[in-house]
């Protein structure tokens, strides 16, 4: 933005070179208003940095599908370059792997510390990883849905796959200590719990939008007590 204009009394006169004008302006003292003005980044869009731009390719994967979304189109969709893109990640995997990898540290976390519970029985070690998988679910979506989206395609995707059979083992684990205490029946085997409740908490990814009229903590708990109690008043 050019500067004001000097007063006349200090101005330079007619013989000032424009060299030496440019230096007098150059070296000029910052105003209170420069000096406070926030400083724009030269690269990518205004308010897109790396977290805004993970998230925000999150959900154009989701909707689009990860395979037949390039980066042009999540550019595009994006409402950036793809240069700004690559300012921050170095490919499309990359963004995937950023993407799907706060999901997955978030629902191993949350079952690793209920799964290590003291003082409370097997089967509310369970409920309590059921309850804290679908808040976390709810609060990483769109990470979540990617996760359980990813077919193995690639040795990312694998890796993807291999993290959620590690979280599907902690729960069996769970579900097996249940029914040795006599907390849960023993007629189903660990197997066929384990995936009855991950049915139901994984589908949720299917219909939850941030929109929808009810709390995470209320859904956490419609699903805790439908999967241990079932529906009868």
């Amino acid at each position: 933005m050019p500067e004001s204009s000097s007063p006349a009394s200090t101005a330079p006169d007619s013989t000032t070179s424009s060299a030496d004008s440019t230096t007098a302006a150059s070296t000029s003292p910052t105003t209170p208003a420069e000096a406070t003005a926030p400083k724009r980044s030269r690269r990518g869009r205004p308010g897109y940095d790396r977290e805004t731009l993970i998230n925000k390719a999150t959900e154009v994967f989701v909707s689009r599908g990860y395979d037949g979304t390039s980066m042009d189109t999540v550019a595009r969709e994006l409402g950036i370059t793809k240069s700004a893109i690559y300012h921050h990640v170095k490919s499309k995997e990359e963004l995937l792997h950023l993407a799907i990898s706060r999901g997955i540290r978030a629902l191993d976390s949350a079952v690793e510390t209920e799964s290590l519970r003291e003082n409370v029985t097997a089967l509310e070690r369970l409920q309590l990883a059921v309850r804290a998988s679908v808040v976390i679910l709810i609060e990483y979506h769109h990470s979540v849905t990617l996760l359980l989206r990813v077919r193995g395609n690639s040795p990312l995707e694998r890796e993807a796959l291999e993290a959620r059979r590690n979280i599907d083992a902690k729960v069996r684990a769970l579900v097996e200590a249940a029914i040795a205490e006599g907390g849960l029946r023993s007629d189903f085997t660990p197997g066929l719990i384990t995936r009855l409740l991950f049915g139901m908490v994984n589908s949720i990814t299917e219909w939850y939008r941030p929109s929808y009229p009810v709390d995470p903590d209320t859904i956490a708990e419609a699903v805790t007590t439908m999967a241990f109690q079932g529906l009868e008043a």
